[in-house]
């Protein structure tokens, strides 16, 4: 819930070169007011999105603002014209400079979408799981993989809708992460009191009964750009008179970057004096992520009733016309968190379900991998007896060749006794010199 919130800076769908410092109320001169000096304000620094492809994104980016012709004509397209396509067709005509660096990109980017995807077909695989192959293409759905070599212009498409797609789906991916936040501090604090025995769980639910009454209790919450609310900022962190509240001046003040919008981080940073009503780091019974949540409630909530043209951006226009409204002038009083749980009992019932569920596949795995390692053990164990009786085989043998004495080679004689050797014949001693007569006839 708490990953790196990004704001829409590149016409929301290109959506790379996001706005990353924080925007706090800046000091004024308390008895004089003034629109800040007109300057031209400094290149962005990037953020990561949070998409899986973050990386990608933001360097196709970056190159594409290096080619003159294409950021003139990202500065002079609108909105609708972003979304039918018609910008990506200004690839064709960017320097070939550009471009061979964009099919490097991109030949990078599919490289390792084919190693992750392999990487995770052969951990699916080896569990004998089957490989949803659909899901892992989806994976490309950014990019034309059919064609990894080069980037054209569906390339750019394509890589422009899933963004803005993807971006635009984070509030709702926000909301389901925050339930499931809340649903399993709720399932662990239900586990813990069935641990207790009855006077601690009785003692445990007061406790967390008074916790709860104690975060209730805070001042009233002005509803979220609402001139109640304006105005308290402008009076407690601007430290100027509420009588003198006037709506362009506070624009002005507000537009940290001097850009003429209030992004997301400008807009959440108004809502701080409201949140300290209800949140205190230093409190028990106060919750720092649902501090965070609460902020991005109220940022949503302004963008959905002001920011007209959905571009996730709030122009001084758009503000002027929002202050004349009468949900601006008279608002509905603002249902915090406490009084909005963020799930049903019957919600939680299924998380607990599938908490059971995904518990017990642990389990089983975890008997199953004993069960291996066990098995390996015991073929370990026998490696180890072959390999000790196989080196008591080979001592003994060494010991019975060290052991074994040969006799001398000697003729035998008739009786068995062992038969002198036979004197020579003098007729056949032969001078040194002289040849033995071979005998012609037998």
């Amino acid at each position: 819930m708490l990953r790196s919130r990004c704001v829409y800076h590149f016409c929301l769908l290109l959506t790379g070169q996001l706005l990353c410092s924080w925007a706090v109320p800046i000091s004024v001169d308390k008895t004089k007011v003034s629109p800040p000096e007109e300057k031209v304000p400094e290149p962005p620094q990037s953020v990561d999105t949070g998409l899986h492809y973050d990386r990608y994104l933001r360097e196709v980016i970056d190159f594409l603002e290096k080619d003159q012709h294409f950021r003139e004509k990202l500065h002079n397209t609108d909105m609708e014209d972003i979304k039918q396509g018609k910008l990506a067709k200004e690839l064709d005509f960017v320097s070939h400079h550009v471009r061979t660096k964009l099919d490097e990109l991109k030949r990078q980017e599919v490289s390792r979408l084919r190693t992750l995807i392999k990487a995770k077909q052969d951990l699916e695989g080896g569990n004998d799981k089957a490989v949803d192959h659909q899901a892992l293409l989806k994976q490309f759905e950014y990019l034309n993989h059919m064609n990894p070599h080069t980037f054209e212009v569906e390339d750019l498409d394509r890589l422009i809708k899933s963004a803005t797609n993807d971006l635009e789906n984070y509030d709702k991916e926000r909301h389901e992460e925050f339930k499931r936040y809340e649903m399993m501090k709720e399932h662990e604090r239900r586990e813990h009191l069935k641990a207790l025995d009855e006077e601690g769980r009785k003692k445990e639910e007061e406790h967390y009964e008074e916790m709860k009454k104690k975060h209730a209790d805070h001042p009233k919450i002005n509803h979220p750009g609402s001139q109640d609310q304006l105005k308290e900022v402008w009076e407690e962190a601007d430290g100027l008179d509420p009588e003198d509240f006037n709506p362009k001046t506070f624009f002005n003040l507000h537009d940290t970057n001097g850009d003429g919008f209030f992004d997301d981080q400008e807009l959440e940073a108004l809502f701080t004096k409201e949140l300290e009503k209800i949140y205190d780091p230093t409190n028990e019974e106060d919750d720092m992520v649902e501090m965070e949540e609460e902020r991005l409630r109220m940022r949503e909530h302004v963008m959905n009733e002001v920011d007209t043209n959905k571009d996730r951006l709030v122009s001084l226009e758009e503000f002027m016309v929002a202050t004349k409204k009468k949900e601006f002038l008279e608002p509905d009083s603002w249902e915090t968190l406490e009084q909005n749980q963020a799930y049903t009992e019957e919600e939680l019932k299924e998380f607990e379900e599938h908490l059971a569920r995904e518990e017990k596949n642990l389990n089983e795995k975890a008997v199953d991998l004993q069960k291996q390692r066990e098995e390996l053990e015991r073929q370990q164990e026998q490696l180890n007896a072959q390999k000790v009786e196989l080196q008591q085989a080979v001592e003994q043998m060494e010991r019975l060749k060290l052991q074994k004495v040969e006799p001398p080679a000697e003729v035998k004689g008739i009786d068995g006794e062992n038969a002198p050797p036979a004197a020579p014949d003098n007729n056949q001693i032969l001078h040194p010199g002289q040849q033995q007569d071979t005998p012609t006839n037998l």
